[in-house]
């Protein structure tokens, strides 16, 4: 019987979705793959680099992207600011360190 487990499609939003995630996991709102666990505390300079590459990807490819795939990163970096200010104010400026 044929191996029926297939590898992910490797395409752009997959590369969006993986930074976004390691970002997600930084801000310690979801598990960590390696460790199954969330972050005690946010890691925001480890957040903020992958929410950079990500702008810095948006701007190296614009022009050159299907709408669906601008779209995808457009949403995906509105939604990790967002979710960065939001962790930022839950910790309290004290905190963000």
């Amino acid at each position: 019987m044929a191996d029926e487990t297939k590898a992910p499609l490797l395409d752009f939003n997959a590369l969006v979705l993986s930074l976004g995630s390691s970002a997600i996991v930084h801000l310690g709102e979801a598990p960590d793959p390696t460790t199954g666990q969330k972050r005690d505390k946010p890691e925001f300079p480890l957040a903020q680099q992958s929410i950079d590459l990500l702008a810095m990807l948006q701007e190296k490819t614009r022009g050159n992207l299907t709408a669906e795939e601008s779209r995808f990163l457009d949403n995906m970096l509105y939604d990790l600011r967002m979710l960065y200010v939001e962790v930022s104010q839950r910790q309290g400026p004290a905190k963000k360190e």
